[in-house]
């Protein structure tokens, strides 16, 4: 009788092995058995992460916080798809896959920014990045990158390189009336921005220079209502608005996040006291070549992980665990040694919110694949 081995598990056996195993942990660790299921796991989704104001992340739906590996001279600053951006204390940046330990060389970030004449002159400091690309880049390792970086002025500047050849990098800041951009995406290969007056701006992209190269900023459309479209019961609570741009099945959405004070007076100045009250969702208009932006009243079976530093729509059915029409959540606008504070799940249909996380959990370090 011959012997056999793990390997030679069928794969339709190894999918049904998956399919019990929510947490990320278990999942890496089935890919580093051996090189058939690393192969045929590759073909299944990793459960999503969401990015901790501590630099940990919490495994969803399993609960699990983790905590990446990291050069020791190096910080995490973001995240696209599986890739962490890293940058270390003398400028150099990067996005490592910390699963399968590929790395994407980026310029130094900071010192383009630091660069910019007005930045050079005006005192104020980057304090958010957050890296965009076209396509995934396990099967584009080329693709463009681009970065929104925000700083302490609300103020806005967006770069663009070309790995792995990314030496350099072509820059374009906000200016007035503009001042910010308080996000961008990618969809169907074009980048565009969200900026003030409920403005959509679409980077037009040179790509006959040697490099790639931001070459007009155009707006393509605005909206004007701003909390007509909330219940009453919410809209008297709302006093800070946040907005998030996320490329969603070939469509571009429009996330607004509602902030209500639990204080008053002078303590209603500092967003620590702040929660979530609620969410609204609108589509682009793009393919009709109309300047509104339409509501959404579900989510087609998505589910949106929305963030300063990351966001990312899902298909639910592919995910074990995750709900589809939910938009998840964490504090991305004040730190706080309470990292699942204001973290939770809002489902668009019903409109309940309900944290991510019943009970504390303990952090788990994860050394990554091999």
């Amino acid at each position: 009788m011959a012997t056999l081995s793990w390997s030679d598990l069928p794969p339709e056996l190894l999918v049904l092995v998956l399919e019990c195993l929510p947490s990320l942990a278990d999942r890496v660790r089935v890919r580093a058995v051996c090189h058939p299921w690393r192969c045929n796991a590759r073909q299944h989704s990793l459960p999503p992460l969401l990015t901790l104001p501590d630099g940990t992340f919490l495994s969803i739906p399993d609960g699990e916080v983790i905590r990446m590996p990291v050069p020791e001279d190096s910080r995490c600053h973001g995240s696209v798809d599986n890739w962490l951006f890293l940058m270390q204390t003398d400028g150099e940046c990067s996005l490592v896959n910390p699963f399968s330990r590929a790395t994407v060389e980026l310029p130094k970030l900071g010192t383009v920014w630091y660069n910019d004449s007005f930045n050079a002159t005006s005192g104020l400091n980057p304090i958010i990045y957050k890296p965009v690309v076209p396509s995934a880049l396990e099967s584009s390792p080329d693709s463009l990158v681009a970065m929104l970086i925000l700083d302490d002025g609300h103020c806005s500047t967006i770069c663009i390189c070309q790995p792995p050849v990314a030496t350099d990098v072509s820059s374009a800041r906000a200016t007035w009336p503009i001042q910010v951009f308080d996000d961008i995406a990618f969809v169907s290969g074009k980048l565009y921005g969200l900026g003030p007056c409920n403005k959509l701006f679409i980077f037009e992209m040179d790509y006959e220079s040697d490099k790639p190269k931001i070459s007009s900023i155009k707006c393509i459309s605005h909206w004007i209502g701003l909390l007509r479209d909330l219940p009453q019961s919410v809209r008297a609570k709302v006093h800070i608005k946040k907005e998030y741009l996320v490329e969603c099945c070939g469509t571009l959405l429009r996330v607004r996040r509602f902030l209500q004070c639990d204080r008053h007076g002078l303590a209603a100045r500092y967003l620590k006291h702040y929660h979530t009250v609620g969410f609204d969702v609108f589509e682009a208009g793009m393919s009709t070549n109309s300047s509104k932006w339409r509501k959404v009243n579900h989510l087609g079976g998505q589910a949106l992980f929305v963030g300063r530093h990351c966001s990312k729509s899902l298909p639910a059915i592919e995910h074990n665990g995750i709900q589809g029409d939910c938009i998840y959540f964490m504090r991305d606008y004040c730190p706080t040694r309470d990292t699942l504070r204001d973290s939770g799940m809002y489902n668009i249909i019903t409109g309940m919110i309900t944290p991510l996380l019943s009970e504390p959990v303990a952090v788990r370090q994860h050394h990554g694949g091999n």
